[in-house]
């Protein structure tokens, strides 16, 4: 079990409308300080808070903030990007290798490039924000990279388990965020996500499934293929 109290935290993509819950709540659970990043900084209104510029695609942006930030012990993979359809083979290369650098390589470089400082740390946790659509691949390119996501989060934990780092990953539908703006399903509510987050990392749980979505999908994943995906039986013979 990991306490948020007295906590070194950094979130990456602070900016958006999870990670600023992510900072908040983390100052409100007793971190000393949060790191909050994100491609263009913003200030913030609490001095405990620390602004600092990340670009996850950007291999010398990543090794700025590890050199300015070498006290952290608990990462929280936030950031991410998403497209405007579905589909796998209807998008550009650019938004398909945007969505494989942002949503991929990315978190898993950051894990990477601080797996060094946290497990020198006593204490320390790396928080991986995946989604539902990591087990359901209607949202093509974004599902696939999701789900690469899941595998690595899940390589990460058996690695750095020896080290005592250790590794969370969240599972979530739609989040009432911008990047959802545009679906009428039910929404979490961002607060709500991020107070099950913590205390999923409080009580040394592995894995977070924030809303009834991803239970289902998680549950059906044994599933005939069919099951998953009805629409295959509409396929031309």
């Amino acid at each position: 079990m990991t306490t948020l109290n007295g906590a070194v935290v950094l979130v990456t993509g602070a900016n958006g409308g999870i990670g600023t819950h992510f900072v908040r709540d983390a100052l409100a659970r007793g971190a000393s300080k949060v790191y909050a990043t994100a491609r263009t900084a913003r200030t913030w209104d609490d001095e405990r808070v620390v602004p600092l510029t990340l670009d996850v695609t950007d291999p010398d942006s990543i090794l700025a903030v590890v050199g300015a930030a070498g006290d952290v012990t608990v990462l929280i993979n936030n950031a991410g990007t998403s497209v405007s359809s579905p589909g796998i083979l209807s998008h550009s290369d650019e938004e398909i290798r945007a969505n494989v650098e942002t949503n991929f390589l990315g978190p898993l470089f950051v894990a990477r490039a601080f797996a060094p400082i946290l497990s020198a740390k006593d204490e320390s946790v790396i928080i991986d924000i995946h989604s539902a659509l990591s087990w359901y691949a209607v949202a093509g390119i974004y599902s696939a990279t999701k789900a690469a996501l899941w595998s690595a989060t899940n390589s990460l934990r058996l690695e750095l388990a020896p080290e005592g780092v250790h590794v969370v990953g969240v599972h979530v539908g739609y989040v009432d965020t911008a990047m959802a703006a545009h679906s009428t399903d039910p929404k979490t509510d961002p607060a709500d996500l991020v107070r099950a987050v913590f205390d999923a990392v409080e009580a040394g749980e592995y894995e977070v499934l924030a809303d009834d979505t991803s239970v289902r999908l998680k549950a059906g994943l044994s599933a005939p293929i069919e099951a998953v995906y009805p629409q295959l039986t509409g396929t031309k013979a």
